[in-house]
């Protein structure tokens, strides 16, 4: 279903004869485009919260990460930040969710909020398009009998590429632009 969303947004951006002639984004299109990032980090966001929580099922779990996983450019990276140390981790997109999994809380909570563009798209020498969404994240770690053990309040910057794609439809080839997300880095963690 999730796939079939994806879809219909990216083809709703499909940039008509012309539009690619100047390696330049339509401004018409454009207001698409930054609505399918902005949707694509939305749904991260929902599922980060089900991966995180504890009584999400470990099939359910799985399925998640990889739907999750799909929104990414290849080779992206997380940021793991904390109160207790000052270094920031990172780790692969699929290693970052499986430490999610395996956190040591009984109940994890974990929110996204003031969603935004911090940047214009920037075209690189390769075609592609290069742009940062800011979002805050607030974390609750709770023990079993619901005392919270750790919370805190992560600003995280997340790259996106906005690339120029081909797909078959009825024999013919349809060109679009599409959104991945890359690297998510921790900006700044407070309580």
């Amino acid at each position: 279903m999730q796939l079939i969303k994806y879809t219909v947004l990216s083809l709703a951006i499909l940039v008509s004869t012309g539009a690619f002639a100047q390696n330049n984004i339509d401004p018409r299109r454009k207001q698409a485009i930054d609505s399918l990032a902005l949707e694509k980090v939305k749904d991260l966001s929902k599922y980060i919260s089900i991966i995180g929580k504890k009584d999400t099922q470990f099939s359910e779990a799985q399925r998640v990460m990889d739907r999750a996983e799909e929104l990414f450019a290849e080779g992206s990276e997380m940021g793991v930040s904390s109160l207790e140390r000052e270094e920031v981790n990172y780790y692969k997109v699929r290693a970052y969710f499986e430490r999610l999994m395996a956190l040591n809380y009984d109940q994890v909570k974990i929110q996204w909020y003031d969603i935004h563009y911090v940047s214009d798209l920037e075209q690189q020498p390769d075609g592609t398009f290069v742009g940062v969404i800011t979002v805050y994240q607030r974390f609750e770690g709770t023990s079993k009998d619901g005392r919270l053990e750790y919370k805190d309040t992560t600003k995280k910057d997340i790259t996106i590429f906005v690339k120029r794609k081909e797909t078959q439809i009825a024999g013919r080839i349809i060109e679009f632009w599409d959104v991945m997300l890359g690297d998510i880095r921790v900006t700044e963690t407070s309580a």
